[in-house]
């Protein structure tokens, strides 16, 4: 039986590519958190804080309305400090295109619609090459 989250390879969520769209922010504990203290949400079972950041997924297979999503990044860095995407500006490009790096998925029922849903985890994220992402964009 499968419990939690579903181990999956970066290429088979995202078969042409993912591009960070947003800036990797604090994901907050709701329970945890008051109207003056936010609170970081810490991983289950790591303890280590929980970040998001906006992903456009660039498939032409993908629905516009799925087109973004966000992945949830659990990472061991210094406190208060997100983990860094790489510049934009160095390659000249509007998103940074990148790969995750222990990309899981779990499904769930969305209960506004009662539709399926999929939530994203990732250890972190790594930049790859200009050359290699338009490559992965024409296939």
């Amino acid at each position: 039986m499968i419990r939690g989250p579903i181990p999956v390879h970066h290429q088979f969520v995202f078969p042409h590519g993912a591009f960070l769209s947003g800036e990797v922010t604090p994901v907050l504990d709701f329970d945890a958190s008051t109207k003056d203290r936010p609170v970081q949400q810490r991983d289950k079972t790591t303890g280590e804080p929980v970040w998001s950041v906006a992903v456009t997924n660039v498939s032409p297979d993908v629905r516009a309305a799925d087109k973004t999503v966000s992945v949830k990044i659990v990472a061991a860095v210094a406190p208060e400090m997100p983990p860094v995407p790489p510049a934009m500006a160095s390659l000249g490009l509007p998103f940074v295109p990148v790969e995750f790096v222990d990309l899981t998925v779990t499904p769930y029922v969305n209960s506004a619609n009662n539709r399926m849903a999929y939530s994203f985890r990732a250890r972190g994220f790594r930049p790859l090459a200009v050359a290699r992402t338009q490559e992965a964009s024409r296939g």
